[in-house]
């Protein structure tokens, strides 16, 4: 009788942004249909898959410390291919063999539903190979994927790349022109999502408000997500990534009458001061950015509003960054999140002169972050006593679940603490806001 073969096992490891998610989904459902083992132990698999960011330096630095420890497993015999995928392997190439020595193979992100073969090619060969090109024209179909995120929610990515040009950004370098994803193929891939159990969609791109655009076609976005909205069964569908330059009186008017586009929106606007936006090239003014504001708070008086933030640009003054932080006061967000400004090889901002010194920087980052804890820790404060329906996200052996309402985007806000949870994960339940802690509300089940 013939020995049964053992089977090759993959580890992988995802690091990221959602879109990123997605490309790891994608390769790990090539990776279990060729019939590869993925181990939970990736430091004693045969293969190691690392799906980079490379976005910025602490993105970086973080790919980097990834496939260190990979090629240190490997160094110490229990692992016996290190392979580097996604924007890390496109941004620096064959780069990346000299900058870790022991990685047998650099993968791009137009090589992502090869990854199988590839697997296959590292495991038979001892030459390091880099499978490398530029990002193709087309969009990838997102189809048929292995869930990383829970089973009830999901990210729904309806374009990729990006056409504009912030000055500080690498993103259009790495992942080349915006190309929206054709409306069927959004269509099918959100059907397929809700029919393996999802509730939530959560829709991205690099600039969501941007989608049909490439196109020339005017209103895209408000056109797809009412589409969405026919899908039996699901509930929620929430909008990231909207340039508010972007932002017009149809999409408002689509979100604030519609029973699923929850009342959340993520608007990045990283700065508010006029010389600041224009050396960062974005085409924003403090007053249209005051008065979108005003404008989604006028339509939908319980939207949740979520920002981003970069302080330290080149040039920004004391006074233009308490410009800034006077906006934050008086927008109140509802969520924020705030980078340092870091100095991107490749980009315009890196060799702008002016360059604010770290440790300005930081205190600046502190300062921010303090003002908008107590914006959240006030609103929260004033949410006791309120009833919020909540989708619970996961419950423990003693009965404490966490889930979110409306207001809270999974893995970058917030979270509902549900005390004595008897419902299970995916379920809609309604709650009663009986506490807080720190950030998150704490709820009991009506």
């Amino acid at each position: 009788m013939a020995k049964k073969q053992k089977s090759i096992t993959v580890g992988f490891t995802s690091l990221g942004c959602p879109k990123n998610v997605v490309d790891s989904e994608r390769m790990l459902a090539e990776i279990a249909q060729a019939g590869f083992l993925i181990t939970a132990e990736p430091d004693n698999a045969d293969v190691v898959v690392i799906n980079t960011c490379g976005f910025i330096a602490p993105a970086k630095a973080e790919s980097l410390e990834a496939i260190r420890h990979a090629v240190d497993c490997k160094l110490n015999g229990t692992v016996k291919k290190v392979i580097v995928a996604g924007c890390l392997s496109e941004r620096l190439g064959e780069q990346l063999f000299t900058e870790v020595d022991g990685v047998n193979a650099v993968v791009g992100l137009g090589q992502r539903d090869n990854i199988a073969r590839i697997i296959k090619k590292t495991l038979s060969s001892a030459q390091p190979t880099a499978y490398l090109n530029h990002p193709p024209h087309t969009t990838s179909d997102d189809r048929t994927r292995l869930l990383i995120t829970p089973g009830h929610w999901a990210y729904l990515r309806i374009s990729e790349g990006c056409n504009h040009r912030c000055s500080f950004c690498t993103i259009p370098a790495i992942k080349g022109a915006f190309r929206s994803k054709p409306k069927e193929l959004v269509l099918a891939e959100a059907a397929e999502l809700v029919s393996a159990g999802a509730v939530e969609l959560n829709i991205i791109a690099q600039d969501t408000t941007y989608y049909g655009r490439d196109l020339k076609i005017k209103n895209d976005l408000a056109a797809l997500v009412s589409e969405l909205e026919k899908i039996t069964d699901l509930t929620w569908i929430r909008l990231m990534y909207l340039y508010p330059a972007e932002i017009d009186a149809r999409l408002i008017e689509t979100i604030a009458k519609s029973e699923r586009i929850v009342h959340y929106l993520d608007i990045p606007i990283q700065h508010i001061n006029g010389k600041i936006l224009k050396a960062m090239r974005r085409p924003d003014t403090k007053d249209r950015l005051g008065r979108l504001i005003e404008n989604l708070r006028s339509a939908m008086s319980d939207i949740a509003l979520r920002t981003t933030l970069i302080i330290g640009f080149p040039g920004e003054t004391d006074r233009q960054f308490n410009e800034l932080l006077n906006f934050i006061k008086w927008a109140e967000f509802d969520a924020l999140g705030c980078f340092k400004f870091y100095p991107e090889s490749g980009t315009g901002a890196a060799e702008m002169p002016a360059q604010v010194p770290e440790k300005v920087k930081q205190q600046r980052l502190e300062e921010l972050m303090l003002t908008q804890q107590k914006i959240v820790f006030a609103k929260n404060k004033n949410r006791i006593g309120s009833e919020l329906t909540c989708l619970v996200d996961s419950v423990d052996s003693e009965g404490l679940g966490r889930g979110r309402f409306y207001g809270q985007a999974p893995d970058i806000d917030s979270v509902c603490i549900i005390k004595n949870c008897s419902a299970s994960s995916g379920q809609f339940i309604n709650t009663k806001v009986v506490g807080t802690k720190d950030y998150d509300l704490i709820v009991e089940r009506i």
